[in-house]
């Protein structure tokens, strides 16, 4: 199949990207990685595609007080290969390694990816254990959100009508900091099945466990790792998992801790 007939701009500032979408039918496009099988299949049916990858500020990475500032176009890639400056003591390049592959790598996008939702994505679990925050611009200003809280669900994210994401701030992990991601999915390339996020970071006082590739938004779970706290977030806000995806999501957390060096109770 092919797409149904839709206009298209290619605005050169984030004022008037916002300008354009204010209107009924408009779909923001970055990577396109996502989008692009969505427009053939006719899943996504815009009547406008707002092209934001000529917008220099969205493609910005640099280090902003006591944290990083990665723009919404910075892709997969330019992660991966260091050319972005590095707060996480590893982290963000070793989960963009992992993303599908290079040719996604090449062109995909970190604010393309979260602003897509799809739970089984890399960038909302790594995000939400790294405590980012999603930054959105619109008609009415500039909000924060935690990246833990902007999938409202499934697909579904906090950006109202006329908003974008801007992108995403992440503060700078202390030296003695570890991290443990592990995922699991059928062959490298795969969407995930599940996927496991743990940060220690103990001079700033953080223990945090995260589950990804849930039904909707990341499981998040603050405090010292424990089989039994873990087991009790997925029965709890699980939803409709069944054993086998609890057993999964439950080791593949378990794994991660043990990956970050953190003590498994």
């Amino acid at each position: 199949m092919k797409p149904v007939a839709f206009d298209y701009e290619r605005p050169a500032s984030l004022e008037d990207a916002i300008a354009l979408l204010s209107g009924a039918g408009a779909r923001v496009l970055a990577g396109g990685q996502s989008l692009g099988p969505m427009l053939n299949l006719r899943l996504a049916q815009p009547e406008l595609l707002v092209d934001i990858t000529y917008i220099p500020e969205l493609k910005t990475a640099e280090r902003q007080g006591d944290g990083l500032w990665l723009g919404a176009c910075v892709t997969h890639a330019e992660i991966e290969d260091g050319a972005v400056p590095d707060v996480t003591n590893g982290a963000l390049a070793f989960v963009a390694g992992g993303i599908a592959y290079r040719a996604v790598r090449n062109r995909g996008t970190v604010g393309g990816s979260l602003a897509h939702a799809d739970p089984a994505a890399d960038w909302v679990t790594c995000l939400s254990a790294l405590g980012a925050d999603a930054v959105i611009a619109g008609p009415s200003g500039e909000r924060r959100v935690p990246v833990s809280e902007f999938l409202s669900g499934a697909f579904e994210t906090a950006l109202e009508v006329g908003e974008i994401l801007r992108g995403v701030w992440i503060p700078t992990l202390s030296s003695a900091a570890s991290w443990g991601y592990y995922k699991f999915c059928r062959k490298a390339g795969d969407f995930a099945e599940a996927i496991g996020a743990v940060l220690q970071d103990p001079e700033r006082g953080i223990v945090r466990t995260v589950l990804g590739a849930t039904n909707a938004r990341p499981i998040v779970i603050d405090g010292a790792y424990g089989d039994e706290s873990v087991r009790a977030s997925i029965d709890s806000q699980g939803g409709d998992m069944d054993a086998y995806d609890r057993q999964v999501h439950f080791v593949t957390a378990k794994r991660a801790a043990m990956i970050a060096g953190v003590r498994v109770a």
